[in-house]
């Protein structure tokens, strides 16, 4: 198979071609003219020159450039764990029809000491006496697996032995620890499975990634997770302790340890909505509570926000509807961007336009960490000033009724309040998660005041 790698969302070239600026964090490569041929042929989608390993490994450890495709792996090597707690005869019918789709792996069913009884054909049914949580659960599987590939799959899931053989193809790399596929929502045309399918946590989007901590692509959820066995096992596997979260903890142990992880969005499988209202708050919630425990494991990474102190302020001003003074820091940005940025021979065009998306992907940021993090802080602040109440209103409506415009909702203002109260609810766990460890780290923003652009 011929060897294809797409550009990262964040690709720059330089104006004479022998450069790019790439990647998460960015990173400046200076290349050769035979470097800059392996540049085109990845913008082109066309074959690569020989000899290119050496440039394409290290735009790949930086997440410049990701695999385009991976030849799929032998179904011997693939054992697919799957957690489960079935609690009526509907979700027992829908873990009866996930096993039907996997025909051809070996499958070892979990059950967390469900209510209603497994009684499933095609797959080694292991029983827990007590509930232990789905961390637990996970590890009691992957005991029994003698594959090179393990893939974890949660029950209320749908995807077919194919799509976890292509994914296990992504694990030739020996780098790779794991990787996982786009999780969308099934829109059942109801209310919860239109909203869902449009702002699921678990939906990560539509560009791939190589994952790492507080950047675009931050986490992988357990939902669908295929993983290089013995890397799994090196770093401990899932944490039990954690009953949320264990599947971002693992994710960050790994890249912790040099490991890589990547994002397929090419592979989507869907995954069913929530029952009720009320249960997509809940999740909410229960997602905020997590982020504690994951702060004191691995500090500073469940930062709400992590934002160059220049961009921010810009960011700030325009929450608070300060527009000369947004402009003058927008301003400011630009030139110093252009100027820190000189020695990469990036065109000024270029600059100009990654200064832009610093300031709006800030804002949008900033906006999110309000309404996820700091909404009664600033709800608190509005009493005694009017600007924090500013910048609560706009962070609350202006992402919404954005959301507005472009989906087209067919219950536009239960759409609105929804987004707004799920965004507040994720908000009320991650305080509750605080208070309950005694430490409000997970509630402090990253400040950075130099640019490092790694070369």
């Amino acid at each position: 198979m011929t060897i294809r790698f797409v550009p990262d969302a964040q690709w720059f070239r330089s104006q004479k071609g022998n450069g790019v600026l790439a990647g998460s964090p960015l990173t400046y490569f200076g290349v050769t003219d035979a470097g800059s041929k392996i540049l085109d042929a990845i913008e082109s989608n066309a074959d690569l020159p020989q000899n290119h390993s050496q440039l394409t490994d290290r735009l790949l450890a930086t997440g410049a450039v990701h695999p385009a495709q991976s030849l799929e792996a032998n179904s011997s090597d693939v054992t697919v764990v799957i957690p489960a707690f079935i609690t009526d005869t509907q979700s027992h019918t829908n873990l009866e029809n996930l096993i039907a789709s996997l025909i051809g792996l070996a499958i070892v069913v979990v059950d967390d000491a469900s209510p209603h009884p497994v009684h499933i054909s095609g797959a080694r049914v292991i029983r827990h006496d007590t509930n232990k949580g789905p961390a637990a659960a996970r590890n009691t599987g992957i005991a029994l697996v003698a594959t090179k590939f393990v893939a974890c799959v949660d029950a209320d899931v749908s995807v077919t032995g194919e799509q976890l053989l292509t994914l296990a193809g992504y694990l030739a790399d020996e780098r790779v620890a794991m990787v996982a596929p786009r999780i969308t929502c099934l829109n059942d045309k109801t209310f919860i499975g239109e909203f869902e399918s449009l702002h699921s946590p678990l939906d990560l989007g539509s560009t791939p990634a190589l994952v790492r901590p507080m950047s675009r692509v931050s986490y992988l959820p357990a939902t669908v997770l295929v993983c290089n066995t013995n890397s799994l096992r090196t770093v401990g596997s899932f944490d039990e302790s954690l009953r949320l979260g264990e599947d971002v903890d693992l994710v960050w142990r790994c890249t912790e340890s040099g490991l890589w992880c990547r994002y397929v969005p090419a592979i989507e499988c869907p995954h069913r909505a929530r029952r009720s209202i009320r249960a997509l708050f809940r999740q909410r919630f229960e997602y905020g509570s997590s982020a504690a425990a994951l702060d004191q494991r691995h500090p500073h990474r469940a930062s709400p926000l992590r934002a160059h102190a220049l961009l921010l302020v810009a960011a700030m001003s325009i929450l608070m509807g300060l527009l000369s003074v947004a402009v003058v820091f927008i301003a400011l940005t630009i030139l110093y961007f252009c100027w820190s940025l000189r020695s990469t021979k990036i065109s000024m065009t270029s600059r100009t336009r990654l200064a832009w998306l610093g300031v709006t992907s800030t804002t949008k940021l900033l906006a999110q960490a309000i309404m996820r993090c700091w909404w009664p802080l600033f709800l608190l602040a509005s009493l005694v000033s009017w600007r924090p109440g500013v910048m609560l209103t706009f962070s609350a409506l202006v992402p919404s009724i954005f959301g507005l415009m472009r989906f087209k909702p067919n219950h536009p203002i239960r759409y609105l309040l929804v987004r707004i109260i799920s965004d507040m609810s994720y908000a009320s766990g991650v305080w509750a998660g605080a208070i309950r460890v005694r430490s409000v780290r997970c509630l402090l923003p990253v400040i950075t005041v130099r640019r490092s652009i790694s070369r």
